[in-house]
């Protein structure tokens, strides 16, 4: 078991690597990758059941006890991201299909990975895991409406279909998920470990597939993607952080809210352009790569902000610690 727990823990902290690794092969080898795009909605709610798994009754105490906190975050998630993702689509004239895949990305809530990012980064975890389930539970609210009004001038969206979509993989594997640790914490308690390999094997499966299913796609518009997506991350985790640090938010709340903000479900992006925007194939595309970029950038931004953390830990030290006569 053991062997396991650590095989589970080096996938978990390596998940960018393995999305790189399989995104390559399934890039030079579509075939065997393909086929995933068929079950992109199945995926996406296995990763969402097993967050929910994760989730503890204390951990909605923060909802009540610091909702200053919370606020502020969730205000900058649906709305630094979202406003974003629309400049970038208007400023680099994007078609229809590739607008629409950014616009997704910038709406929905932030994913599970973040939680893992803040941990390394010296974060304030109980805030990062509280926003995302604030975000994630009113994800079937706010992300249909937001690109229904974002999106609105590329193509047509369907509010009321969009809602379902999230409901069914997102609001409903996820309280599936809570109902069940509620019933039977002792025996996921014991399997706590494996339960981020859920997540890690959905998601590579889905990002994938998508690579597979738009190999030749990615070697023409490939590289704006790229260099959009990495804008857009960038601009999230930067403003996250500067929003925070005006509001003199303490620096493990200001790296929680950064990693927060810069860091979205993007699995769920994904899954919307599939169930929902048929006619645009491309639209998986951007979250597909935001996928595997967000998790390399907020490794980066985690190193920096641990240093940052680290230094202001040590300056409340000098500072308390007794002058010597």
């Amino acid at each position: 078991m053991s062997r396991i727990k650590k095989i589970c823990n080096f996938m978990s902290s390596n998940i960018a690597v393995l999305i790189i690794v399989f995104s390559v092969i399934a890039f030079f080898y579509p075939k065997g990758f393909s086929w995933a795009t068929n079950y992109t909605t199945l995926f996406l709610g296995a990763a969402m059941f097993g967050m929910g798994l994760t989730i503890k009754t204390e951990d909605f105490k923060i909802v009540f006890t610091r909702p200053r906190d919370l606020c502020i975050g969730f205000i900058l998630q649906y709305t630094v991201m979202p406003l974003t993702a629309f400049a970038l689509a208007k400023l680099f004239a994007l078609p229809a299909d590739l607008a629409l895949g950014v616009i997704l990305v910038g709406c929905c809530p932030g994913g599970t990975a973040s939680n893992v990012i803040t941990y390394v980064a010296d974060g304030d975890v109980p805030l990062s895991v509280g926003m995302t389930i604030v975000s994630t539970i009113l994800a079937p609210i706010c992300t249909p409406v937001l690109v229904y009004l974002l999106a609105g001038s590329w193509v047509e969206v369907s509010l009321v279909t969009m809602m379902m979509s999230v409901v069914k993989v997102v609001l409903i594997p996820v309280l599936l998920g809570i109902l069940i640790y509620r019933i039977f914490p002792k025996q996921i308690d014991a399997l706590r470990d494996l339960l981020p390999l859920i997540s890690v094997i959905a998601i590579v499966m889905i990002i994938s597939g998508i690579v597979a299913s738009n190999a030749q796609k990615i070697v023409s518009c490939g590289a704006l993607v790229m260099l959009v997506v990495a804008i857009h991350n960038g601009i999230g985790l930067c403003l996250g952080t500067g929003v925070a640090k005006l509001l003199k938010m303490e620096e493990k709340k200001v790296t929680a809210i950064g990693i927060e903000v810069g860091m979205q479900n993007s699995g769920l992006s994904i899954s919307l352009a599939t169930a929902n925007f048929a006619a645009n194939p491309l639209a998986t595309l951007p979250g597909a790569i935001f996928s595997v970029w967000h998790n390399i950038s907020g490794t980066v931004y985690a190193g920096l902000r641990r240093r940052v953390t680290g230094e202001s830990r040590e300056i409340r030290r000098n500072r308390q610690a007794p002058e010597c006569p």
